[in-house]
Parts: C-alpha cells; sequence; structure tokens
C-alpha cells in the first residue's frame, strides 16, 4: 500500500499549462478517483504519477520518499516506483493465452515457475477469470478482456495502482458489472487506487474520495457525499448531479448570527452552524441556491395548497421507466424534479411543489463559492 503526496505540481505541454500549482495527498489504501470533464488535467495527473511524464515543478512524494523533484531534475523510473497501470484499451498480446499475458511480468523478473502459476492463478480467481487461463484474447468478451488487464496489473501486488479510464470501452451492463468488481477488489486487497474518469457515477459508487478538476486546478477533495451533497463552488455543483441541479438566484443578508434568503420559491433562515465558515459579506448580496431534483416533491392541487408549497405549471414530462423528470415553471424559473416510478401528468397542468429548505446549498454569486452547507448527517441523506 502506499501513501502519495504531489506538492505544487506544473505540467506544460509547450506554452499550454495543463496543471496548475496541483497539491493533493492521497492516502495509504485509498481510492482516489480523479474526475472532470475531457481536458482538465486528470489523465496527465495519472501519467506524472506514473512517471510516463514530467512535470515542469514540483515534488511528488510515496510513502515519504522523494519519487519527483523538478526543481533538481530526480525523477524515479516508472519500472522502479512499485505501480502499476491499466488502460483504457486492453493492451493484451493477442498471440498469449490468457495466463501468458498475466504472468508476462513476473516472468521477466524471473521468478520461480510455481510462484508465477501461484500468483496469476490467485490473480485470474479474484477477477473470476480462471476458467478462461488457456484462451487467448480474441476468445474473450470485452469485460472478460478487460478482467485479464486488471489481473494483469494486480499480480505483482503493486502499492499503487493506477486506472485511465478502464471502462470506457464497455457498454453499459458491463461497465456496472466491473464498476462492482473493481470495488470489491480493492476492499479486498487494500491497494491505494488512482482512478481516472469523467462519469461521475463511476466516481461516486466506487471511490473512497474524489478530486474534482477543471481547466488544470484542483477544485475539491472529498468524499463521494460530500462533493455530491455539498459542492465546494458552483462549477463543480452544475458539473456533478444526474439530472442537473436546479440553481435559483436569489438575494441573502446576514442577520442576527443567522443567513436571510430570499427567492422565488420562497424565504429561509439560517444558522450559523450551517456555515461553512467563508467570510461573511455585509449588506444584502446576491446568491444562488442549489436544489437536487430529487430533493422536491410535487402534488396535484385539490384544494387548499399544502403548507411550505409554491404553485407551479408542468412544462414537460420525461419518463424513463424507473424513474420520470418533470419539468415545473415557478414564475420566470423552471425548476426540475426527479420522481421514482411512472408519474402521470401533463404539460399546462398546475401542481404544487414542496421542498426541504435544510437540504439546499447556498452560494455567493459573486465568488461562486459555497456559504451554507448540508449536514450530511442527517438521516434523511445517508
Amino acid at each position: 500500500m502506499s501513501r502519495i503526496e504531489l506538492k505544487n505540481i506544473d505540467k506544460y505541454y509547450g506554452s499550454n499549462h495543463v496543471l496548475k500549482n496541483l497539491n493533493l495527498t492521497i492516502e495509504d489504501g485509498a481510492f482516489m478517483t480523479l474526475l472532470g470533464p475531457s481536458g482538465c488535467g486528470k489523465t496527465t495527473t495519472l501519467r506524472v504519477l506514473s512517471g510516463l511524464e514530467n512535470p515542469q515543478n514540483g515534488v511528488i512524494l510515496m510513502n515519504d520518499e522523494k519519487i519527483v523533484d523538478a526543481a533538481t531534475d530526480f525523477f524515479t523510473p516508472p519500472d522502479k516506483r512499485k505501480l502499476n497501470l491499466v488502460f483504457q484499451s486492453y493492451a493484451l498480446w493477442p498471440h498469449m493465452t490468457v495466463f501468458e499475458n498475466v504472468a508476462f511480468g513476473l516472468r521477466i523478473k524471473k521468478l520461480a515457475k510455481e510462484e508465477i502459476k501461484r500468483k496469476v492463478d490467485q490473480a485470474l480467481e479474484r477477477l473470476q477469470i480462471l476458467e478462461y487461463s488457456a484462451r487467448y484474447p480474441s476468445e474473450l468478451s470485452g469485460g472478460q478482456q478487460q478482467r485479464v488487464a486488471i489481473a494483469r496489473a494486480i499480480v505483482s501486488d503493486p502499492e499503487l495502482l493506477l486506472m485511465d479510464e478502464p471502462l470506457s470501452n464497455l457498454d453499459a451492463k458491463l461497465r456496472m458489472d466491473m464498476r462492482s468488481e473493481i470495488k470489491r477488489l480493492h476492499m479486498e486487497m487494500g491497494t491505494t487506487v488512482v482512478y481516472v474518469t469523467h462519469d461521475q457515477s463511476e466516481a461516486l459508487t466506487m471511490s473512497t474520495h474524489i478530486a474534482v478538476f477543471f481547466n488544470g486546478e484542483l477544485k475539491q477533495v472529498d468524499t463521494p457525499i460530500n462533493v455530491y451533497t455539498n459542492p465546494a463552488n458552483l462549477e463543480v455543483a452544475a458539473f456533478i448531479g444526474t439530472p442537473r441541479t436546479n440553481f435559483v438566484e436569489g438575494r441573502a443578508r446576514y442577520e442576527d448570527e443567522s443567513l436571510k434568503v430570499d427567492t422565488v420559491i420562497g424565504e429561509y433562515s439560517y444558522k450559523e452552524d450551517t456555515f461553512t465558515g467563508e467570510e461573511k459579506r455585509t449588506g444584502e448580496f446576491k446568491v444562488v441556491v442549489g436544489i437536487r431534483p430529487e430533493q422536491i416533491t410535487i402534488s396535484r392541487i385539490k384544494g387548499e395548497i399544502p403548507p411550505n408549497s409554491i404553485v407551479g405549471e408542468v412544462y414537460s414530462v420525461m419518463p424513463s421507466g424507473s424513474e420520470t423528470l418533470v419539468e415545473v415553471n415557478v414564475g420566470d424559473t423552471r425548476i426540475l424534479i426527479k420522481l421514482m416510478g411512472l408519474i402521470r401528468l401533463s404539460p399546462g397542468e398546475m401542481v404544487s411543489l414542496g421542498f426541504s429548505p435544510e437540504s439546499f446549498t447556498v452560494y455567493d454569486k459573486e465568488s461562486g463559492r459555497l456559504i451554507k452547507k448540508v449536514d450530511v448527517s442527517d438521516s434523511d441523506i445517508k
């Protein structure tokens, strides 16, 4: 297992500043996912960690031992970093059997035949493909080939396992199956894993921690529940979550150790224990309230409007089998609601919307930073 520290890492490709003063700590045994849109720097971070690329500035430590120091041109070769990689492409030798592909690195190290067989069989059994050991890659499905690639990466018991979008070539069902297998594998082995993806579902379901990147900068590092529930800024909040988060603009002020927020969907007051520690603004200022679609209830209007509800007009209804997405216009603001199951509503129908203000996040519109957070220890969020 391995603890990794990246300190003040800068990486340029010509004049393109790809990684900008990156500081990131990956704890021993963590499953750290590097998440972000294409071109944000997550794969470059992985390549710098692996030694396939060298940064122009910064230091990298592995278990408190320096493996990169750009200031002195010290770069430990990839084969000395006690790590293995799994790429998007399977990169299997077509003329070798599954057993021979997985055993290849061990044979290079000149291990005894009995030791090689023991380690390879153990790796194949962990990935549930021992029965295919005599087959060639062309005789395997895509999911089976990816399992072989992962078996080859873990067979030498690396301290650090780097995975660069390993599931992107698989269909939806296989991706789901492999997520479960990789998560199980991590729990069994306890190896430190750094995993690159642009798929937030993968990040949220598999990781112990997520690092969110935009334009070469690290925007947030936290547990999956905190990244989802309390995005650090509006940029992260707009990226995380499927379907998208609702953003409702309003005005706010600090008053009597409380935050008073006024929006088109209501007026709310939050106590100081929900503040994030951002410096308090004086006077009235603009805010953006973040509301997850699954945290809103919707009801047909039958008589009186329920308390703490507002009236809106259904704009569109999008059923997808297990869930239904409904867009509702409240004045000039459109609210997206996610409901479980098939819901029969019609465009133009008047409905009432119910909210849980404690589940709202509030952002300072000027800085974009989170100023009011959600308590993730709440039993409704667990």
